[in-house]
């Protein structure tokens, strides 16, 4: 079984830096910077490599949880960890997690849909591309 809280679930990671500006008073991470946070690894997987998309479309976000475990600091950074959780006709679905000094403060479920630009509706996903996002699926850790 895969492990949302395990680092070790997730095919690609992205570190990030926490800014001061993203705390509250309390020295805290604002709870509305997780979702920055989450957006940028999102970004990282989908759009470093143009071919993860078909032509002519574009994922939108449908629906996102979040779930907050601990709580993120500054200095520091954070280590963004997302991974294809599923995919289906038109949409797939990407479950993050975010890790500071090791330790699980947020975990977070989206499902995205690929929509063609001009005609601004849903599109099947193509084999190719199919194929590329099963690339990205969710690690199961080795037993310890």
């Amino acid at each position: 079984m895969i492990d949302p809280k395990n680092i070790a679930s997730y095919p690609a990671l992205l570190t990030e830096k926490v800014r001061l500006s993203d705390t509250d008073r309390q020295g805290h991470v604002n709870n509305v910077c997780f979702s920055f946070f989450y957006e940028a690894g999102r970004a990282e997987l989908l759009l470093d490599k143009p071919e993860r998309l078909d032509p002519g479309c574009f994922f939108v976000i449908v629906t996102t949880t979040v779930d907050f475990i601990g709580e993120l600091h500054f200095p520091g950074d954070v280590v963004v960890a997302t991974g294809v959780e599923s995919i289906g006709k038109t949409s797939l679905s990407m479950r993050q997690a975010l890790f500071q000094n090791g330790r699980c403060a947020s975990v977070s479920s989206s499902t995205m849909v690929q929509v063609n630009i001009s005609e601004k509706s849903a599109q099947p996903l193509s084999a190719a591309t199919r194929a590329r996002l099963e690339e990205l699926l969710m690690l199961r850790p080795e037993a310890e």
